[in-house]
């Protein structure tokens, strides 16, 4: 199973943290936000890896390189503009083959087993699953109080307005998902997970362990207090 990291985005709630550094490269616990992300997917046998790239781009790449040192290897999906999360996953399919594939939010810290996510698509004696995304759902953070799915008891992915929980940036998809979206064209990936989930086409699971998503300064420095961590400052 092969993996994209989103880490296209330009960070606006991390400004002006963000203007001289991708928030991907923003370290905590003496590692970035991004190698995290690299070492788990590894940790989980997962070592073919996109990357998609817009924003001070040139600084990933020299940060990560072709991924030997972490064991895996990188390519890179470049993106003159930020194509927005389904926008940039299209863009990057011919990189990511035929097969599931898992796709991951690079500014976010989760302790989740990857390898759960090809265990969902590879299922013995079925030839196809019935649906096409499988989300990793949390509970609700403070700054997000309201949550986005609801998740029935048979992993069915819903839209239901009560006890809903919160996307957390880490999914596997089908390709066909994205197969309409022209390479190129800035599209972003809530609403189809939310047309999908109202045609029932999309499963998932809640993980209670760890997640953060590091989507502001404050949050970055939270992060860094629970990593034991004082002396990162970019």
């Amino acid at each position: 199973m092969k993996a994209i990291i989103l880490a296209a985005g330009r960070g606006e709630r991390m400004r002006p943290l963000s203007d001289r550094m991708p928030k991907p490269l923003l370290a905590a616990g003496g590692a970035s936000l991004i190698e995290r992300q690299v070492r788990r997917l590894s940790a989980a046998g997962i070592c073919d890896i996109v990357v998609n790239v817009s924003h001070l781009a040139e600084m990933i790449v020299a940060a990560l390189g072709d991924g030997g040192r972490f064991g895996v290897r990188i390519r890179y999906s470049y993106e003159a503009v930020a194509l927005e999360t389904a926008g940039g996953i299209a863009q990057a399919l011919p990189m990511l083959g035929g097969d599931a594939f898992v796709a991951v939010n690079a500014d976010i810290y989760c302790e989740y087993d990857y390898a759960r996510l090809a265990a969902a698509f590879e299922r013995p004696g079925q030839e196809r699953v019935d649906w096409d995304a499988y989300l990793v759902l949390v509970d609700n953070p403070a700054h997000h109080r309201h949550g986005d799915f609801s998740l029935g008891r048979d992993g069915v992915v819903g839209v239901a307005s009560q006890e809903r929980l919160t996307f957390s940036g880490i999914g596997a998809y089908r390709p066909d998902f994205f197969g309409a979206i022209a390479p190129g064209r800035r599209e972003p990936l809530g609403p189809m997970l939310h047309a999908a989930a109202i045609d029932g086409r999309v499963r998932g699971e809640r993980y209670a362990g760890r997640w953060i998503d590091v989507g502001s300064p404050q949050r970055l420095a939270a992060l860094r207090a629970i990593l034991g961590d004082t002396h990162d400052t970019v």
